[in-house]
């Protein structure tokens, strides 16, 4: 195999490709001007500028990119940070698109690829600068890794990334040195987790000071924070891929849905998430509004921990396949804004199988196997259920009702935010409805966390040493076509060992006040403040 070169003129031609709008940055805030040369917006047009988000699931849980973990973190480390690569964008239907599977220069300007595919040497781009003023070099980018190591979520990205060791060769040149080949090591290095921090700041102050504070080269500097209720963000006016359109980012942490959308209404937030799907045909009909709804890879499951009875038991898990009714769910419960889950992984997934998936609804055959298991007479159990996310209690409440049609009694325990993962996290949940966002759209990814014995997010416990061996093998398997049989290999075991009930694939649903532009959707569903302005 001849070796893959990334060289400092096929990523100018890059830069000037995303300039001119055929492959954007991500971070990227200039527009273009005829002669295809970048031109920022003036100091005039960004001044006393403000775009207020609204956010249902909190306020963010940590400033620190290398131990986020939730959307929002997510979306503050992509506005304080930079990677040495991001995602690209692409026009479709006269539509920005995120492209989190096409991967284009950030801090690091080129790359080479080794013949055996396990060393990747990066050259850093000129005259960057943290916004403490401090050089953005190789001494910066070994100490992320080494940091990223010691921390719960970064660390698991870490694992996954198979890095073995992360060496300066000058003050512009990095090599990492793989355990083995891994075709997603560029789209791991463009997640939040690997975000490059100013050792300048994090070296000398205690290891959670980043927890509240930031050390960054991103477009936007934190202003202030309350976990509780807001974030603020002021622009980097120095950011060296061109100063952001507005002045100011506000986060605000409004938990109720119908709250969300009477702001937006009411012109008092510009972006609101999380809209409910019952809500995007009346919301629609307002000129002031915009809906976005895009079919997303998140998928919403029930997930049943086999430590707890009678999830122990396969038949009773397969029972409780037969009783999801995924039309009625996605009607009743999403309005239509979503599709059917058949998998254990989005069908926006690369190597996505349908194989394997034999459940339809049908309460007869529950019945059959609930006595099969034992429980002819039914039993009880507690279904944990986020309280922030409207649709997991009308999907408690959907499943409740057909469950007590085969004598299973379903309790809704209906927490807050920080019990619910508190209980999930700790898998002291028998079950509870769930939803995942790959951040890497891939196998790999998504089973490394949800679904390998180890894995971080394996909140229901589930342990296979024949999809572990199979995850083992694909994750090394050069070959495209190997892999993709491998992970078609593994959704049919896991499908077939049932310790989740699929229910759908959700769209992700945002309202835009119609003043504001460049809101970019990216499949992994975390925002990206810098394009937006008004």
């Amino acid at each position: 195999m001849t070796q893959k070169k990334f060289n400092v003129l096929i990523a100018a031609l890059l830069v000037v490709l995303l300039l001119a709008g055929c492959a954007k940055n991500s971070n990227s805030n200039d527009t273009a001007s005829t002669d295809g040369q970048s031109t920022t917006a003036s100091t005039e047009s960004a001044a006393g500028k403000t775009i207020t988000l609204a956010y249902s699931q909190g306020a963010g849980q940590t400033m620190d990119p290398h131990d986020a973990g939730d959307l929002t973190s997510a979306s503050y480390a992509f506005a304080l940070y930079d990677q040495l690569v991001t995602s690209g964008t692409e026009e479709v239907d006269g539509k920005t698109m995120g492209r989190t599977d096409q991967i284009v220069p950030s801090l690091a300007e080129s790359w080479t690829i080794s013949d055996d595919l396990t060393t990747y040497t990066f050259t850093l781009r000129d005259g960057v600068k943290f916004q403490s003023g401090e050089p953005v070099n190789a001494d910066a980018v070994v100490y992320s890794f080494e940091r990223v190591q010691t921390k719960g979520e970064g660390g698991s990205a870490y694992t996954l990334a198979n890095i073995k060791s992360v060496t300066k060769i000058d003050d512009k040149t990095v090599a990492f040195k793989l355990g083995a080949p891994n075709h997603l090591f560029l789209k791991y290095l463009a997640t939040f987790s690997f975000s490059i921090v100013d050792p300048s700041i994090a070296k000398n102050n205690a290891d959670d000071y980043l927890t509240t504070h930031s050390a960054g080269s991103g477009a936007y500097k934190l202003e202030k924070w309350d976990p509780a209720t807001e974030a603020v963000f002021v622009a980097n006016k120095d950011y060296w891929n061109g100063a952001p359109k507005v002045e100011k980012i506000v986060i605000k942490f409004v938990a109720e849905a119908s709250n969300r959308e009477l702001f937006l209404q009411k012109g008092e937030v510009d972006v609101a998430f999380d809209i409910p799907a019952k809500d995007v045909e009346s919301l629609s009909k307002n000129d002031n509004v915009t809906i976005n709804s895009e079919s997303s890879n998140r998928i919403v499951y029930l997930g049943m921990n086999a430590n707890f009875k009678p999830f122990d038991q396969l038949k009773v898990r397969q029972a409780i396949n037969y009783v999801i009714d995924q039309n009625k769910l996605i009607q009743d419960v999403a309005y239509g804004q979503a599709a059917p889950l058949l998998s254990s992984i989005s069908s926006k997934s690369p190597d996505y199988t349908a194989e394997g998936y034999e459940y339809k609804y049908d309460l007869e055959k529950a019945k059959a196997l609930l006595k099969e298991a034992g429980y002819e007479n039914g039993f009880t159990f507690d279904l944990t259920v986020n309280s922030s996310t409207q649709d997991y209690e009308d999907i408690a409440v959907l499943l409740k009702a057909e469950l007590e049609k085969i004598g299973v009694t379903l309790n809704i325990n209906k927490v807050a935010p920080a019990q619910y993962r508190e209980l999930i996290n700790n898998k002291k949940a028998a079950a509870y409805l769930g939803k995942y966002t790959s951040l890497v759209n891939d196998p790999s990814y998504h089973y490394g966390f949800l679904l390998e014995s180890n894995g971080a997010s394996n909140y229901t416990g589930y342990s296979s040493k024949t999809v572990d061996d199979l995850l083992a093998q694909a994750n090394v398997e050069p070959d495209d076509a190997k892999r993709a049989e491998l992970y078609k290999q593994v959704q049919k075991q896991v499908t077939a060992d049932s310790p989740w009930a699929y229910l759908y694939e959700s769209n992700l649903i945002v309202g835009i006040s119609k003043d504001v532009k460049g809101y970019i959707f990216y499949p992994d569903e975390i925002a990206r403040f810098s394009s937006l302005y008004k």
